[in-house]
């Protein structure tokens, strides 16, 4: 399988503190990708690098050619669609108004109407809260708010920051079926970042273990997950 996103030497900085240190990883056309590790080690940062949202070196490669975006409205063109960590829910607007946000620099008008209807498929409750405002909904419902919304861009790659993070384990099983799900029927392509590493190697066909800005493992999914001393060292179960 090919490579959607190719990435080597990716170095990210913060002011002058450089937080990432000669990352390489790929995300396969269709493939899941997780990104595991501690707090801090990078993992975050890996998906703002992308994003443009903050300085960076190295090579990005996007379906084959360099990636130059300098903003993160240009990544968006591309096709990348970011769910920022805090899910980046816009909580004085509209459930409507925020999904309209999502396809902004869209102009199949048409098919943007078919997208509403799809995600509303995967998130019904969306449907039912549309003039509700985000700010009222529950974190679970926030979550599904901020999926969609990077769905409507219509991607090709999903860039996913911790959208576990605080819901309960029933909803959270609930959206990974869904993200299992756009990715096997869509074809959309998956970059995740996942504090819980059981979740993340359930969904993945491959993952890198980062460390201090760096990463030590990489390798398919299944390997990683069976492997006793990585999962011991680096995923802490």
């Amino acid at each position: 399988m090919s490579a959607l996103l190719s990435v080597r030497g990716l170095k990210a900085f913060y002011g002058p503190i450089e937080a990432l240190h000669g990352v390489d990883f790929e995300v396969e056309q269709g493939g899941v990708t997780a990104l595991l590790g501690a707090n801090g080690a990078g993992k975050t940062t890996t998906l703002r690098a992308l994003s443009a949202m903050i300085r960076r070196e190295g090579v990005i490669e996007f379906r084959g050619e360099p990636m130059r975006a300098r903003a993160p409205e240009d990544v968006a063109r591309l096709g990348v669609a970011h769910v920022p960590d805090g899910r980046g829910t816009f909580t004085d607007l509209t459930v409507e108004e925020n999904l309209k946000l999502g396809a902004y620099i869209r102009r199949d008008r048409a098919k943007v109407k078919t997208d509403f209807e799809r995600v509303f498929g995967y998130f019904p409750r969306l449907a039912e809260r549309l003039r509700q405002q985000a700010g009222t909904l529950s974190g679970g419902e926030q979550q599904m708010l901020a999926i969609s919304r990077a769905l409507l861009l219509a991607p090709s790659l999903l860039l996913l920051d911790e959208p576990s993070f605080g819901l309960a384990p029933l909803v959270v099983a609930e959206i990974f079926r869904i993200l299992r799900q756009i990715n096997q029927s869509e074809g959309v392509s998956i970059l995740i970042v996942e504090q819980n590493a059981n979740l993340a190697l359930d969904l993945a066909t491959r993952a890198y273990v980062l460390e201090t800005g760096r990463v030590v493992v990489g390798g398919a999914a299944v390997d990683i997950r069976a492997d006793d001393s990585v999962r011991r060292a680096y995923l802490g179960y």
